[in-house]
This record gives structure tokens, C-alpha cells and sequence, in this order.
């Protein structure tokens, strides 16, 4: 029984969806609320809402008759499913007379209702879960930007501390003087038990203070602490808090100003004796007798910011380093100081850089490989504990090099040393009552550092190959800042490797506020992309000026006019076959990667990938042994040995070899072995007490000929008893051949250096020598400011990196690159392609397709083992990644056939010939009534399409249009005699241009037009 319509108003609120009904005696369907909630609808008419009937996907609109004033349709809408299509449009105003009989509601904008509301084309309604509301955090992580873009503002740093504070651990909170409940002094507590000082001096101007790092910095004026302090009294002072938002601080703060210091505000509360050191700007003269005054002074209001305290103590040690230095000068004039602090003398740009390290406090010295940065520290060091500036030396090194710096420490000096190593409880007794020097490495910091701080307490902090520290983000890097100490010397002949955030990292640790946070200084010296990514480099010019009063960096050239010459040879050595083949796999593997990535970015497996099959190619340049332990073929090392038998000749030349990779010399350890050669091994798995015996070992006994050694003794090593490098392999960077070549090519050595580079001919091997260039230009721009700074161009990260390593990559190529194949077509180009390359080898080629797999069968006539590459190769060329083949011989071709035709063996799926090159036949019945199906619903989805896109409702014939242009895809493949693609995502491009592949990923309405026309002529008989 139909019920009585309720009253109007009610009605009208109830379809607004302004009140809830207790009982559904009246139910109104979901579109009727959505639609009376449009701001696009008219609601005119009080008639009941439409009865719906309910399904299980959601509800469907019973279907309203039409009245006979919009009976009459075009031809072309006949096939249209949803009577809310059947509409007449009033001219070009794209409005809908349409009336609902049974809803009574009038709908302006189709379009806009259809998406606003989710309405399906045949009339059901998508159905909504409710929004959640999102936390103020997760409000505030949506505005950042994604943390790979790095140009990011002010703001969004400010806002990325204020949700640290939101999200991490609650902090404990305290306020010092509770007579002030919101301009006063906090403590704040985190729950690792580290305590940290706010200041609170002006809400509305944010004018704060904080004794972290990161507020000293950063130039925000506000940390994670400051916003914790400020959501802290927001939630429990909020009366106060407001109170003090309107009416400002009635304190007088006294705080740093230039060179001096200024009373904040309030200067009028001052008491009458301490107005006469103010000026009416409110610079104070005579701030030591002022501050004496004011601490005496019993003003409630009153207050010396926590910030003079650290302000004052850089100023007395300012002054104090100027004073020292010209007091040390003076007696060593005066003859009360030696001339020299160690027991050997040093040149003078030695004594210049131990003056520069121990007179400014934090410094870095960066002179080139074997200039003897070691005996300059240590010299700094016997300089401080002469001026009672130094009790306890913290030296930290690689863990090769700590009984390098044993030897180097009793060679110059009498101060007492000793190597850490042990069991925790050993190793905190050593830091607590160790002697002057104490001799850790970087893995033993990573544990420790809180012991360190704790027990030791060291005056000065040795970083030694400092580069190691270089990745800011490593443990390494973070373990190596929680050191504590008033003096740092940071030892590096390499500051800058690859990029100058090597150099930010290393001066982070000096002095976090030279070059600011990593945030400014990305953007100061990096120019970005769309996208945020860093794109050039810019300011090189004022990076080199900022960095000038912390470095020293001499060059050999510079400073060394009596060291002997260096002679650098590259041998280009040519790959066996094996090792072609090798190379080959790993190659097709790196260039399917490089082709992936042209398309879309690689996933992270990928990349890990990319560089595992990068290694591998470098690791077959020297052999395959690295590899594959049955295969010992190794060009190189003939190489070696003839080197070896010619210098070795000589019987006071020793050599030093170098590989990154431990299997490649201990192929040159068993030629040694066999030839008797005496050699050293040293690498990173032997013990440290039994390298330091080894090291020794070279350098004294004269039957030790050969020091074998990876990259673990690239570093720090004084190998100046060898005349011979050879480099069995490149590395990455030129700073690590730099070092390689640097343990024989330094001071005190007496024989002419020879280097030996050892380069696989055609590899990429080949073509890194040019990177290594690049990446030498950058580091001598910065560091040396040789050459132009705008001639530095980077090559680094995002797409670049993928097109320097396609350079990598390149081969000759041929005079005219080949047009880009349709994938659809390209086992048919495959078969051309390879008929052109094998000639009359090629017997036949196949596509075979089951369980909608494709798989290529290729018959040949020849030895399959060579012939495979040569085959595989062309598949890479032509369908830019790995593609199932199957190579068969004739004879094994023939015999499967005769299995087929006697019954025993059966196939499955379809075959497609490929070569030779098959006669075009006629579709089966069952393709073409397939086919004209296909035909039959892209029309319709078509005239749809162009219904809606005449009456200017472009989004709503996106969906008809997208589907339209897939059938017609599939009925093209169907004619084309290729089996139905299923998925067709990749098929697209087979039969349309970009524009339209780019509509089935993202549609878009301007787009709508011209894909409609093309669909329109391709659809056309």
C-alpha cells in the first residue's frame, strides 16, 4: 500500500540530509540525498523520493518512464543502457530539462552529478565508505612534500619539527620559573635521557631559543623541543597561552646582538640603575659592567637569555686562540720553545699546517696523498700538551692503519700511545687511564662512543681518513658526531669523492653552522628539477670561500719539487672468449634494466639489481675465477706476469698490487707461490696485530718482493720501499686510485714511481676513464679552485645517472638507428632481424602461444653454443629485455616433427610461422563472428562517446571512449591474425600514438576530442 507523502519541510530537511529519521517509514533512496546536497540541483517539488530496490553491488534506480517530450533520441543513442542519458540539452548550455517523474527533482550539470554522486552508467551507485578525519599529524605529514624533493621552503621545515614533536615520544617538560607560566625558561627531558634548555621570549613574533644543534643552525628559530614547549602550553596553560598571544612578554630579556649586546624589549621595566647602559636603539654599552650589575639585580621581570652564556664562552676562546698562538711564537723566538715539537724536524708547510690545526681548534687538513698530514697532527697535538691544552688524545683510523699511527707516534714524539682493542670492560679501562694518545678505529666508536664521552673525556679528537664519514646518514657518520670534544683534527686527502655532499658531511663535524642545515645548503648549491631532485651544481665559487678558513690543502706540485717522477701506464688488455661470454650475460642484463628505466623508474630490487650485475661486469674484466671457480682464464694476469718478470729483475724493486676483489689476487698469490716470490697478503680478513706484522715484513725483508692488497691498504700505508703499482682493476672514484698510488708515491720516497693500469679493451672498464675525470674536475674546483667553477657539470643522481651509464654502456653503433618496432610486430621484426644476421643458418622460426604465453622457437643449422649469443643478442636488440626462446637444432627440429605426425607427441596452444615468412590466410568463422562482435560494442560505445562529447560533457565520455578504444584494439589484433592479447596494456602502442596509449593510463578530458577522432577514422571501413 503506498504511503502518504510526509509534510514538506520534512521532506525537504530529509532529502537535504539535515535530520535523521528514528524509523525508515519513508525511505529516501542514497542518490536523492546526494543529488539534493548538489549545489548544481534545483529542489523545487515536495513529491515522495523514488522507490529503489536493493542489490548486493549497491542500489539501482528504478527506471523512470520518459515523458513523450524526450522520448525521441538520435539514432545513435538506441544502444545507450541508462535512461538518465536520454536527455535533451538546451542549445550549448550544458543543462539537462530533464524531469525525474518519480524523484520531482530538476538536475542542472549531468556531468557534475554523475561524478559527485558515483553513479555507474547502468544506473547503480558506487557505494562510499564514510571519510575518516584525519589527525592534526597526518593533516600536517599531507602538506610536506615527499622527502626526495629537496627544494623545499621554510615552512615545510618548520613543519616537518613540529610533527616530530606530534609523533615521537612524549617529552617530560618542566618549567624553571613557574612565576612566569609561558615567557620563562623550560627544561626538557626525552625519554633517552638527554635534557635540553627552551626559552620562550615572543609568541606572536616566534622568538624563541634552544641549546640543540639543529636550532643553532638552521635559521628557523624553532626546534622539535621549542615546538613540544609550545603544543605543551597550549594543552595545559591555555588561558595563560592566550593571554599572552594578545598581550606580548612583560620581561626584559638581555640578549646577543652582533657584537654586543640588546635589551630585547621592555627596556622602560629596567631598574633606574641599569637604564644609564642602554641606548635609546637598546644596544647596551659596557656589557661586562652591565651584566655584573644585572646579576645583582633582584628584578622579577628581568632575565639574561640562556643564549649569552655560549655566546661569551666563543668570544673568550676566540680571543684566547690569538692570544696563545702570539704567546708560542714569542717563545719560540725567545728560545723557551723548541723550533719543532716533534723529534724530527718538519718542512715548513708541515709546521704551517700544525700551526693552522692546533690554532684553529676545529680544522681540516686536506693535503694531497703522502704529504704527511700524520706527523702534522701529531705534531698539533705535542704542541697543545706543551701549552697544558691537552691531556688525552682521541685518534680514531680504518683499523689497518692504527699501528701505522703506533710507529708514526714513538718515531716523532715521547709521548706515550696505545692501540685499543679487547673486550668492553679492556677497552673502558684504557679510555679511563690510557696514556696521551689512545688509538681506536671507526667500528670500535660505533659501540662506544658513549664511553668515550663518559670515561675519557678527550681534549682532542683525531679523524683520520676522514672520508669515511663522508655519507652523513651512515651509523658511522652519526656515531662519529656524538664524540665530544673541544679541539677536532680531520685528516682527508680526498674530502670530495663523487659529490659535495662528501664535503658537507666531513665540515658538519668541524662546525655544524659553516655551511649550515643539509636543507640550506642543498638549496644554496644545488639547482633542482621539477620534481626536486638535484639537477647542477651553482655557487661553487662561494662553497670554495666557505669552507677556505677551516681547510689546508697543499699539492704535491705545490710543495714537493724534490719528489722523484711518476710514470702512469695504461695497458688495454683484450677478453678471452669466455670471458666475452661472461660479460655478454651480465650486459643484457644491465641493458634490459637501462631500458626499464627509460619507461618507468626501477623498483628497489631492481636497482639492487643494476648494481650487482654492474659488479659482475667489473669482475669478469678481471676474470671469471670471481665468479665461476671452474673458470680460470685471467688475461690480466699474463699481463702481470710478464711485469713482474721484467721489474722483478732489479733486485731492490719491490711491487705493490691492488684489486677490489680478494679471488683475483689469489690467482696472483699462486703464480707467486709457484714462481717462489715472496709476498704479503693484505686484506681486510687478516687479524690486525698479524697485518701490522706482515707491513713490517715488507718493508724489511728483502725477500718480501710482492705486497698483495685490496682496498683495505689503500689507505694510510707508508709503502715507500716499493717503486711499482699496478692497479688490477679501476675503481669508482679517481680519489681511491689516488690513495692506491699514494702508499709509494710520497715523501722520503727515492726511486722513480711507476703505475701500471691494467684495463679490459672495450668494456666498460674502457669508459670509465673518462668519469674518473669528471669527478677529478669537481674536487679540484672546490678544494683547489683550479679551472672554471661553471665548467663543473653534474653527474649524478635521478636520470642522469642512467644516461652517463648507458654512455658506459654504448657500443658502436650503427650509421642509421633502426625505427622503434610496435610489440605486436616485433617477433615478426625478430625473425627479419635474425635472417639478416644468420642468413641461410636460420632453418625456421616460430611463435608458439599456450595458456596465453608466447614462446619463440628458433631452428638453425650449426653449433648451438655459438650461435646462442649471437641469437640471444639480437632477441635484447629487438625486444629491449629477456624474451622465452627456444633454440633447436635441424636434427632435433626434424625428429619432433616426426613425432608429431606419427601421433606420438601432440601440441597445444597456436603457432604463428615467422621465417619463412608465412602467406596471409583468411580468418577462421570463429574469428570473424569474434570479430564483428568486437566491432558491434565499440560502435556503440563510440556514438555514446560522441553523444556526450557533442553536448560538451567531456568527462563523462571518458569511460565509453577508453572501452571503445580497447575493442577496437582486440578486433585489430584478431585481423591482424595475432592471437586475442590478454592483458593488452602493452598492445596499445601497436596500433596508436603516444597520445592515445597516454589516454588508457590517464584520461583526461582536453584530451577527449582528438582521441575521438582518431578512434572515429580507424573505426571507419
Amino acid at each position: 500500500m503506498e504511503r502518504s507523502p510526509p509534510c514538506r519541510a520534512r521532506h525537504r530537511a530529509l532529502s537535504r540530509g539535515r535530520i535523521r529519521r528514528s524509523a525508515p517509514r519513508y525511505p529516501v533512496p542514497r542518490h536523492a540525498r546526494l543529488l539534493a546536497r548538489h549545489p548544481f540541483a534545483i529542489r523545487r517539488t515536495p513529491a515522495p523520493p523514488a522507490r529503489v530496490k536493493k542489490r548486493s553491488a549497491g542500489l539501482r534506480l528504478r527506471r523512470p518512464r520518459l515523458p513523450d517530450a524526450i522520448a525521441h533520441v538520435p539514432a545513435a543513442n538506441k544502444g545507450l543502457r541508462s535512461p538518465w542519458l536520454h536527455a535533451s540539452h538546451g542549445g550549448a548550455n550544458p543543462v539537462v530539462n530533464t524531469i525525474d517523474l518519480q524523484s520531482r527533482l530538476t538536475i542542472v550539470n549531468l556531468d557534475c552529478i554523475f561524478q559527485r554522486c558515483g553513479f555507474e552508467e547502468d544506473g547503480r551507485m558506487k557505494t562510499r565508505k564514510p571519510r575518516k578525519k584525519l589527525s592534526p599529524s597526518e593533516e600536517l605529514r599531507r602538506s610536506l612534500p615527499p622527502v626526495t624533493d629537496w627544494n623545499t621552503t621554510d615552512e615545510h621545515e618548520v613543519n616537518r619539527r613540529r610533527l616530530r614533536a606530534m609523533e615521537e615520544p612524549p617529552l617530560s617538560i618542566e618549567n624553571l620559573d613557574p612565576k612566569h607560566p609561558v615567557f620563562s625558561n623550560f627544561k626538557v627531558r626525552s625519554q633517552s635521557g638527554g635534557e635540553y634548555a627552551v626559552e620562550i621570549r615572543d609568541l606572536k613574533n616566534r622568538v624563541f631559543a634552544s641549546d640543540t644543534i639543529d636550532f643553532q643552525i638552521n635559521g628557523l628559530g624553532t626546534d622539535k623541543h621549542v615546538e613540544a614547549v609550545l603544543m605543551h602550553l597550549q594543552k595545559r596553560e591555555r588561558k595563560a597561552f592566550r593571554e599572552a598571544l594578545e598581550n606580548g612578554s612583560d620581561r626584559v630579556d638581555v640578549v646577543p646582538f652582533q657584537n654586543g649586546l640588546k635589551i630585547e624589549r621592555n627596556p622602560h621595566l629596567l631598574p633606574e640603575y641599569l637604564k644609564g647602559f642602554v641606548s635609546p636603539d637598546g644596544l647596551i654599552d659596557q656589557p661586562e659592567t652591565f651584566l655584573a650589575a644585572a646579576k645583582k639585580s633582584r628584578a622579577a621581570k628581568l632575565r639574561i637569555s640562556q643564549e649569552l652564556a655560549p655566546w661569551v664562552e666563543s668570544r673568550r676562546r676566540e680571543t684566547e686562540r690569538m692570544l696563545l698562538r702570539r704567546d708560542y711564537e714569542a717563545k719560540v723566538v725567545s728560545g723557551e720553545y723548541p723550533a719543532h715539537e716533534t723529534k724530527l724536524p718538519l718542512y715548513p708547510y708541515q709546521r704551517d699546517g700544525m700551526l693552522h690545526l692546533a690554532f684553529t681548534e676545529r680544522a681540516l687538513l686536506a693535503d694531497e696523498m703522502g704529504l704527511g698530514k700524520t706527523i702534522q697532527a701529531v705534531a698539533a697535538c705535542a704542541l697543545l700538551h706543551r701549552m697544558g691544552k691537552a691531556r688525552r688524545v682521541l685518534v680514531v683510523s680504518p683499523a689497518s692503519l692504527k699501528s701505522e699511527w703506533e710507529e708514526q707516534i714513538a718515531k716523532f714524539t715521547d709521548l706515550g700511545n696505545q692501540i685499543v682493542f679487547g673486550i668492553p670492560e679492556k677497552r673502558w679501562r684504557i679510555y679511563e687511564d690510557g696514556p696521551f694518545f689512545t688509538l681506536v678505529n671507526y667500528e670500535q666508536v660505533m659501540r662506544d662512543f658513549d664511553e668515550i664521552n663518559m670515561r675519557m673525556k678527550p681534549d682532542v679528537i683525531v679523524l683520520d681518513e676522514a672520508q669515511r664519514i663522508k655519507n652523513w646518514s651512515t651509523k658511522t657518520a652519526q656515531a662519529i658526531k656524538k664524540l665530544q670534544s673541544r679541539y677536532a683534527f680531520v685528516l682527508t686527502g680526498t674530502p670530495i669523492e663523487n659529490r659535495i655532499d662528501d664535503l658537507y658531511s666531513i665540515v658538519n663535524f668541524i662546525d655544524p653552522a659553516r655551511l649550515g642545515p643539509l636543507f640550506r645548503f642543498n638549496r644554496e648549491y644545488y639547482q633542482f628539477d621539477e620534481r626536486g631532485r638535484p639537477d647542477e651544481y651553482q655557487n661553487l665559487d662561494r662553497l670554495h670561500e666557505r669552507v677556505k678558513p677551516l681547510m689546508v690543502r697543499r699539492r704535491k706540485a705545490d710543495v714537493e719539487t724534490e719528489l722523484p717522477d711518476r710514470t702512469d701506464r695504461t695497458l688495454f688488455v683484450p677478453m678471452s672468449p669466455i670471458q666475452m661470454e661472461f660479460y655478454a650475460q651480465h650486459e643484457r642484463q644491465v641493458s634490459m634494466l637501462l631500458n626499464i628505466a627509460k619507461r618507468r623508474p626501477l623498483r628497489k630490487e631492481q636497482l639492487d639489481q643494476l648494481q650487482r650485475e654492474l659488479a659482475m661486469m667489473r669482475m669478469v674484466c678481471d676474470t671469471p675465477y670471481i665468479l665461476d671457480t671452474e673458470h680460470r682464464v685471467c688475461p690480466k694476469l699474463k699481463e702481470i706476469e710478464s711485469l713482474l718478470e721484467e721489474v722483478l729483475a732489479d733486485s731492490d724493486v719491490k711491487v705493490v698490487i691492488f684489486s677490489e676483489w680478494v679471488k683475483m689476487l689469489s690467482l696472483i698469490r699462486e703464480y707467486c707461490e709457484g714462481q717462489e716470490i715472496g709476498f704479503v697478503w693484505h686484506t681486510g680478513s687478516v687479524p690486525q696485530k698479524k697485518r701490522r706484522d706482515e707491513i713490517n715484513r715488507f718493508k724489511n725483508d728483502p725477500q718480501a718482493r710482492v705486497f698483495l692488497s685490496t682496498d683495505s691498504g689503500g689507505v694510510g700505508l707508508n709503502l715507500q720501499n716499493a717503486s711499482v703499482v699496478i692497479n688490477c682493476d679501476l675503481p669508482w672514484n679517481p680519489a681511491k686510485l689516488e690513495q692506491r698510488i699514494a702508499r709509494v708515491w710520497r715523501k722520503h720516497q727515492q726511486r722513480p714511481v711507476t703505475v701500471v693500469n691494467l684495463v679490459s679493451e672495450k668494456t666498460i672498464e674502457h669508459r670509465m676513464i673518462e668519469t674518473l675525470a669528471n669527478k677529478q674536475g669537481l674536487a679540484d674546483a672546490v678544494l683547489d679552485h683550479i679551472g672554471e667553477f661553471s665548467d663543473v657539470k653534474m653527474k649524478g643522481s635521478g636520470q642522469k645517472f642512467f644516461e652517463r651509464l648507458e654512455q658506459l654502456m654504448e657500443k658502436p653503433k650503427p650509421p642509421k638507428k633502426p625505427e622503434p618496432v610496435p610489440v605486436a610486430e616485433q617477433p615478426l621484426a625478430f625473425a627479419a632481424r635474425l635472417a639478416e644476421e644468420l642468413g641461410e643458418t636460420l632453418i625456421g622460426c616460430e611463435e608458439r602461444t599456450a595458456n596465453r604465453q608466447s614462446k619463440i622457437v628458433i631452428v638453425v643449422d650449426g653449433n648451438l653454443a655459438q650461435l646462442g649469443e649471437r641469437i640471444a643478442a639480437v632477441a635484447v636488440e629487438v625486444f629491449g629485455e629477456e624474451r622465452p626462446l627456444e633454440i633447436l637444432d635441424r636434427q632435433t627440429a626434424e625428429t619432433l616433427e616426426r613425432l608429431i605426425a606419427s601421433g606420438l607427441l601432440q601440441t597445444t596452444g597456436e603457432t604463428r610461422t615467422l621465417h619463412p615468412a608465412p602467406e596471409k590466410k583468411e580468418p577462421s568463422d570463429a574469428v570473424k563472428a569474434r570479430m564483428k562482435k568486437l566491432r558491434a560494442e565499440a560502435d556503440r560505445n563510440l556514438a555514446m562517446a560522441t553523444l556526450l562529447v557533442e553536448n560538451q560533457f567531456a568527462d563523462g565520455a571518458i569511460p565509453p571512449l577508453q572501452e571503445a578504444l580497447r575493442l577496437t584494439t582486440l578486433f585489430q589484433a584478431l585481423g591482424k591474425g595475432l592471437p586475442e592479447p590478454e592483458p593488452i596494456g602493452t598492445v596499445y602502442e601497436t596500433y596508436w600514438n603516444e597520445e592515445a596509449v597516454s589516454f588508457m593510463e590517464t584520461p583526461k578530458a582536453e584530451a577527449v576530442p582528438g582521441i575521438l577522432a582518431t578512434l572515429t577514422q580507424a573505426s571507419t571501413p
